[in-house]
């Protein structure tokens, strides 16, 4: 049976999530629906990670066997003929029986970006006590694929808070959920290898690259440094969140709009 490895891109905004959901339209859902009208087989692809609903992605991968002897050219084709303009197929490669979507992953990046509504003088280190702010409006087109933020930051405070992040942690702190009985301390750690504030063409881009994410975790993480970057919350306080490992001390889940899944690293087949 030939095995496949998908790169895709979505706009997440119509869409309940990546995981298939009864009577939801969900990104797998509808590539499953899709392998069906093309290959005549009911199949389930593997995505590298369960986006939530409304979260974008520009590289997400998925992997799915085949029965019929498709070519991946002719596949690729095939596929975004008939899914909709908001799901588009990337790549499509034959790959080794052995790669899995989900756990031949080495690490995944995710990107955040913010839309300030409110800014100083300079973009990104505005005076947050001066009442000469400058009020941004945000563009219909781009609304749904960020966060429409209205305080102004500072984008050093939020790279100082964001630095802190940077290792080997036990991130309970940043989970949408709390431990439970059948969890172990193991359950919540990651590594974290980069963690970093920009801005580019008026927008503040967080990106970060980890072996692995908890739920809503990157979300979690903004909501709290953006506490950071209005003064409110000293960044220095993000290493006793982390160890105080308790959710509701951390800052708010930042809205789905803002997300993108940029990227899945993989070994090199053999």
């Amino acid at each position: 049976m030939p095995h496949f490895k998908l790169t895709l891109a979505y706009d997440g905004t119509p869409y309940y999530g990546w995981q298939v959901q009864p009577s939801l339209p969900t990104v797998q859902g509808l590539l499953s629906d899709a392998l069906f009208r093309v290959a005549h087989e009911r199949v389930l692809p593997q995505g590298s990670g369960r986006t939530d609903a409304g979260v974008h992605a520009l590289a997400q991968v998925a992997s799915f066997s085949l029965a019929a002897p498709i070519p991946a050219v002719n596949l690729h084709r095939a596929l975004n003929h008939c899914l909709p303009n908001s799901i588009r197929i990337l790549s499509c490669e034959e790959v080794p029986p052995s790669f899995h979507a989900r756990h031949s992953a080495v690490s995944k990046t995710y990107e955040y970006r913010i839309f300030p509504l409110r800014t100083g003088n300079r973009l990104g280190a505005p005076s947050l006590d001066s009442e000469t702010w400058e009020t941004n409006i945000c563009p219909p087109f781009l609304a749904p694929f960020v966060w429409s933020c209205p305080w102004p930051l500072d984008l050093d405070a939020l790279n100082r808070a964001a630095a802190y992040v940077v290792g080997t942690h036990d991130y309970t702190a940043f989970a949408a959920t709390p431990s439970t009985d059948e969890d172990t301390p193991a359950t919540y750690v990651r590594t974290i290898t980069h963690s970093c504030w920009r801005v580019e063409n008026g927008l503040l881009l967080y990106r970060v690259t980890a072996n692995g994410f908890l739920h809503h975790m990157v979300r979690n993480l903004v909501g709290t440094f953006v506490p950071c970057g209005t003064h409110r919350l000293p960044p220095d306080r993000i290493p006793a969140l982390l160890a105080a490992r308790n959710r509701s001390l951390s800052g708010a889940t930042a809205p789905a709009s803002g997300l993108f899944l940029v990227s899945v690293d993989y070994p090199q087949f053999t």
